[in-house]
């Protein structure tokens, strides 16, 4: 049976696969700036790791006033490192709720203090949707600067390898 919960052990798969592909690049390739949603792969990325730590902050109930990598200072290495990190304690965070927990909705306040409410299990839908979105973005900013091959990151492909 297919779960929300398996389908957040994809989203952090995914998230994996994306940093094995990008520890082959350097700094310069990470900083190019292009046209997309954001102006690099690395803040492409950096907004990802940002969306998964605010929606896992609302699910913990509790608030979210800044982007959680506002202040991150650290190496390309430890950036990558905390992405999966974050990645895996957001699935591990969900693998242990209940239905009555996945079922149910939070009332959250972006942050520009708007609250809305909204279901947990759409939100999760969200998220990785989300990080679908932009880990496609970045293969494809990957492509326009002459980087050719890369490891699949389709969901079936997971599917097959759990």
């Amino acid at each position: 049976m297919f779960t929300i919960q398996k389908f957040m052990q994809y989203n952090t798969w995914a998230n994996q696969k994306t940093v094995e592909i990008l520890a082959s690049v350097d700094d310069n390739t990470l900083d190019t700036e292009m046209k997309s949603s954001f102006p690099t792969i690395r803040k492409t990325l950096m907004h990802v790791w940002d969306a998964q730590q605010i929606w896992l902050l609302r699910l913990q109930g509790q608030p979210t006033t800044k982007w959680p990598s506002q202040d991150f200072a650290g190496s390309t290495e430890e950036l990558y490192k905390a992405f999966i990190h974050d990645s895996q304690a957001f699935a591990d965070f969900i693998a242990g709720k209940d239905h009555a927990y996945l079922d149910g909705e939070i009332v959250y306040k972006n942050m520009k203090g708007v609250e809305f409410k909204n279901g947990v299990e759409g939100i999760l839908f969200h998220v990785v949707n989300h990080g679908t979105f932009h880990r496609g973005q970045i293969l494809t900013m990957l492509r326009e600067l002459g980087f050719t091959s890369f490891p699949s990151q389709d969901l079936i492909t997971f599917l097959r390898e759990v």
